[in-house]
């Protein structure tokens, strides 16, 4: 009865992790910061760069690696408004990470990817190699 119990509570989380809502309000955000290089802290992980000339471009550009990444959705925004937001999903389980990519402030602007997990603590480096591998994709 017990292994029932267990077998339960297991199936029951790993469905919630698959399938829990993603509320863009929660997650359609930048860090308010603004600087340039990547800070690594558990769980998250952010790359940004100066931007010369038109930002939006190098929005689009990084967009289509973005959307090329298996298990990738987006869940908010767009390039004409200068920030998205995208959901990947690990393959077995499907923890889902949350990146918001955008081109912030005037004249002397940046851009900024921000990388982060939901669940857990420690994403083990996934997202820094994951923007990693987009930046050098470019």
């Amino acid at each position: 009865m017990l292994g029932w119990v267990i077998l339960s509570v297991v199936v029951g989380a790993l469905a919630y992790i698959r399938l829990a809502p993603s509320d863009p309000a929660a997650w359609h955000r930048g860090t308010g910061k603004a600087e340039l290089g990547e800070v690594r802290r558990k769980g998250s992980f952010v790359w940004r760069e100066a931007v010369e000339g038109d930002g939006m471009a190098r929005l689009a550009q990084i967009d289509r690696a973005i959307m090329a990444t298996p298990r990738t959705t987006r869940l908010a925004g767009s390039v004409p408004e200068g920030q998205i937001t995208y959901v990947t999903r690990s393959r077995v389980v499907g923890f889902p990470d949350y990146t918001t990519v955008g081109v912030y402030g005037d004249g002397s602007g940046y851009l900024e990817i921000f990388g982060r997990l939901r669940f857990g603590r420690s994403d083990l480096g996934v997202n820094a190699k994951r923007i990693r591998g987009w930046l050098a994709a470019l």
